[in-house]
């Protein structure tokens, strides 16, 4: 949600931020209807104002035994004319608030600016890909030679993009997510929350999915959404709160199943797990002080990559364009582990400053220590990590020839010292 103060302060450099996503200016159209609104709350306001004076008058007039007929006339007019004030002044407000609501968030300074993906940029690499002395197969050719994973199973059961995994398959994505939430808790000081997994229509609000991206959610029949992501309620957790600044930062993770409708997505990786309705990711959310909330973006994204590096799979991090950014995000790394079986880097996890933008849409403020008016809060939201996509990375990674799957030094405590699948 956007600042209508700011707008008013400079509209030159909200247009400015809006170009730099692509967009065309609003500043214009929505100062217009800040006038119109400004000028019904005059006159609303006004109108209060006489009428109060002239009930006054007239019980003045009357307890002298004057004729009050002309005032009584005027404040029956003005009864009249009040609500039609108040009704304009609420629905411009409305109308304003809807605008403001649906324009995505401004990017910081330094983020690059592009069109889309082409012009995102490669800030670092770590490890090496593994040279293979056979061709490296497909995770989803991996686990059906193992019989572990099952798309048929699921598509009979739910329909596409749904998968069944088996045995050791299914141990090992437990292993990983549990992996990464001790580690998250254990060593880079996230608190863990167990939270619902359908949430109201403010808390989607809150965060930014709804309006707009209602397509791309899940609805029961009891009016709830499934959660694309813990960071829904999550960062909903602060909503409508005043906190202390010694509380910040607030630093949350969750492990959950996420659901997504994928509504976008047709013709997009229709085969194996890259792209699932429904999937397990643990989410970090960081809510931190306004000036401090770049150093904690780059943190968020250290704690993500030390889970790929205790797993010893290679990565590159990249910073989003502005062309490429979400909706909430004014700056966001993405991380992409490299897949064998595809040849490529993938994204695993995507970390995101919002800035204040979700704080305003959730009322979400904190009470500074010198006592200086209350503050929006900064939010942040990023995976550590998605757990089907580290399952893929694992089995496209640590594959042999004869079929089987190396399990990961990190990870076979969780596994009973298991040391392979197959």
């Amino acid at each position: 949600m956007h600042d209508l103060k700011s707008i008013r302060d400079n509209p030159d450099g909200f247009d400015a931020g809006l170009k730099r996503r692509g967009l065309e200016p609003r500043a214009a159209a929505i100062l217009a209807l800040d006038s119109r609104r400004r000028a019904a709350q005059t006159a609303f306001q006004e109108m209060q104002a006489r009428r109060n004076e002239a009930s006054k008058q007239i019980g003045a007039i009357k307890k002298q035994g004057g004729d009050a007929g002309a005032l009584m006339d005027e404040v029956a007019a003005l009864k009249e004319r009040i609500p039609a004030a108040e009704e304009e002044d609420r629905a411009l407000g409305a109308e304003i608030d809807a605008i403001l609501a649906s324009i995505p968030n401004l990017p910081a300074d330094d983020v690059p600016e592009g069109p889309d993906e082409s012009a995102n940029v490669e800030l670092r690499r770590w490890g090496v890909p593994k040279a293979f002395d056979f061709t490296p197969l497909d995770h989803d050719a991996i686990g059906a030679k193992l019989g572990l994973m099952d798309f048929d199973g699921a598509a009979k059961l739910s329909g596409a993009r749904f998968v069944v995994l088996k045995g050791q398959l299914a141990r090992l994505q437990r292993a990983i997510g549990q992996f990464m939430l001790d580690l998250q808790t254990g060593e880079n000081g996230y608190t863990e929350i167990d939270p619902p997994l359908m949430v109201k229509d403010g808390a989607a609000f809150g965060t930014g999915q709804l309006p707009k991206f209602g397509e791309d959610l899940f609805r029961t029949n009891t009016g709830h959404w499934l959660i694309p992501t813990a960071e829904v309620p999550l960062t909903n957790l602060i909503g409508d709160q005043i906190l202390d600044e010694k509380q910040l930062p607030l630093r949350m993770t969750a492990l959950t199943p996420c659901f997504r409708s994928e509504a976008g997505a047709a013709g997009k990786d229709t085969r194996g797990m890259i792209r699932q309705h429904q999937f397990h990711k643990v989410e970090m959310v960081s809510i931190a002080h306004p000036d401090r909330s770049g150093e904690e973006h780059e943190r968020m994204t250290r704690c993500a990559e030390a889970v790929l590096q205790r797993l010893g799979l290679p990565y590159r991090v990249i910073v989003l364009c502005t062309g490429d950014m979400g909706f909430s995000s004014i700056k966001t790394y993405d991380i992409e582990v490299w897949l064998p079986g595809q040849g490529r880097y993938r994204e695993i996890s995507s970390c995101s400053n919002c800035g204040d933008f979700q704080a305003r849409r959730m009322k979400a403020r904190f009470r500074p220590e010198d006592g200086k008016g209350n503050r929006f809060i900064h939010t942040l939201n990023g995976s550590g990590l998605a757990v089907g996509r580290t399952l893929i990375a694992v089995m496209e990674n640590y594959q042999r020839a004869d079929g089987t799957i190396e399990v990961p030094e990190a990870l076979r405590g969780y596994m009973g010292g298991q040391g392979a699948i197959g």
